[in-house]
């Protein structure tokens, strides 16, 4: 990632979420549960599917790599917010700007191809079930993560290398709380058309390609479960991907809220509370959905939890 400083700012103040001490602490306190929550549901679910031989599927490595990625995602942003609630000065250097953006977009656009990945999975599953294992293979599964991984962190290197190669000539003050291409451009004395075009450029072709991939995958599995005669079929094919579905309505609506609209358009306040929803909130709600509105995950979480409550009560007496 090549950052060409041609600036006199030598690091950036947030604005934050709230300026009363009280309110801060008030959402220091709510966000620090939900951050916890977040650590132990996305480490518990990369743990449950790690020592748990059935849910060693296609389906269920998606879903440990995307709980992964929730919680580096979720780290990269809130751990900062959290201080920033409850300081002064919410300050952030030059450097660790650039970097927070770099993962941030890094991570949010592997999370986009993951869920359309996760959709081809549910495609193949359904659609055929018999030549299924023959599809979705171990070298296949990774090659699809791997690619998504390289495609999120090559374009996040082209857009934070453009949105740090502007001049910021002593406007150092960010309105918002976390370092993204939009308010930072806000603040620049270089003409960032060209900056905007790449992000649009890649909003569109990881964005849009991604939910144009989920869109005809879902277009297909209806077709297929509707033409099932048998009703306890449908029921248990519209259960796998019920929660996928929730997952990508949720992220995709917040994330377009945010990137495809016009740039005129003041929306301050709710960009804030959109940017919370998804930098906080969505990594928090994806392991909780899954293990919700899926039996193999209940059952699994539930054997793993009473073997380790049994073990602990057998060392216990020992």
């Amino acid at each position: 990632m090549e950052v060409l400083n041609e600036t006199n700012v030598g690091e950036f103040i947030f604005t934050g979420l709230v300026d009363n001490y009280l309110h801060g602490l008030f959402l220091y306190i709510l966000f620090l549960l939900v951050y916890l929550i977040t650590v132990v549901g996305n480490s518990g679910m990369m743990a449950l599917v790690w020592n748990t031989s059935h849910l060693h599927t296609p389906m269920y490595y998606f879903l440990a790599s995307l709980s992964m990625v929730d919680l580096c995602y979720s780290s990269v942003i809130t751990p900062k917010m959290l201080v920033d609630l409850i300081s002064q000065k919410k300050m952030i250097s030059f450097c660790g700007c650039a970097l927070q953006l770099f993962f941030f977009a890094a991570l949010a656009v592997t999370e986009a191809l993951l869920l359309s990945c996760m959709a081809y999975d549910r495609y193949v599953a359904i659609c055929y079930p018999l030549h299924y294992t023959l599809i979705m293979t171990k070298k296949k599964c990774l090659g699809l993560i791997l690619t998504s991984t390289s495609v999120g962190f090559m374009q996040s290197s082209v857009q934070t290398s453009c949105t740090f190669s502007l001049r910021f000539c002593g406007l150092n003050r960010i309105d918002h709380f976390y370092c993204d291409m939009p308010p930072l451009r806000k603040i620049s004395c270089s003409e960032t058309l060209y900056c905007d075009l790449v992000t649009i450029l890649f909003t569109c072709t990881c964005g849009m390609g991604s939910m144009m991939t989920i869109l005809v995958s879902y277009t297909l599995i209806v077709s297929a479960i509707l033409r099932m005669k048998s009703a306890s079929g449908r029921r248990k094919a519209f259960s796998t991907c019920s929660s996928h579905l929730t997952c990508v309505c949720i992220f995709y609506c917040t994330i377009f809220f945010i990137y495809l609209r016009p740039p005129s358009s003041s929306f301050d306040k709710q960009d804030k509370v959109v940017s919370v929803f998804y930098t906080v909130v969505i990594p928090m709600l994806n392991p909780l959905i899954y293990s919700l509105r899926n039996k193999e995950v209940e059952r699994a979480f539930t054997k793993l939890f009473f073997s380790a409550l049994n073990n602990a009560i057998f060392l216990k007496k020992t």
